[in-house]
């Protein structure tokens, strides 16, 4: 099994998602880490030559240029089953869903200890963080 986290520095996971530019993707098997890999994150930075608009009908973050976005920057982790963040948009939760990720909002910041809570099945999703 593999769980990715954004994080700035491979230690602490980051608070914004579409800010982090990393992600640390942790192997696990039989419930240890065996193995640890830095992984570049595309990020808002990335998307600053884009065209950027708010589509008639969609709240900011869920129209289908930024679901298209959110899509963009999860191709580093499909390989992944979980994402740890300490913060991220509701339209980024909804597309890392989609994208058959499960997106798990925390108030951990050691991505060692928000691993290990998710390992022993006690790291809640805390969605009221969503924004």
């Amino acid at each position: 099994m593999k769980l990715a986290a954004i994080t700035e520095d491979g230690h602490e996971i980051s608070q914004h998602f579409g800010r982090a530019p990393y992600y640390l993707v942790l192997t696990i098997d039989d419930g240890k880490i065996t193995h640890r890999e830095m992984r570049d994150k595309l990020g808002h930075a990335h998307f600053g030559g884009e065209e950027h608009h708010e589509e008639p009908g969609h709240a900011h973050g869920l129209g289908p240029q930024a679901h298209d976005r959110h899509l963009r920057m999860a191709e580093a982790i499909a390989d992944c089953e979980v994402l740890l963040c300490g913060g991220m948009g509701q339209g980024a939760y909804e597309s890392i869903q989609a994208c058959g990720l499960r997106p798990i909002v925390t108030d951990l910041t050691s991505i060692d200890e928000a691993a290990a809570a998710y390992l022993n099945g006690t790291l809640i999703d805390l969605t009221d963080r969503l924004h």
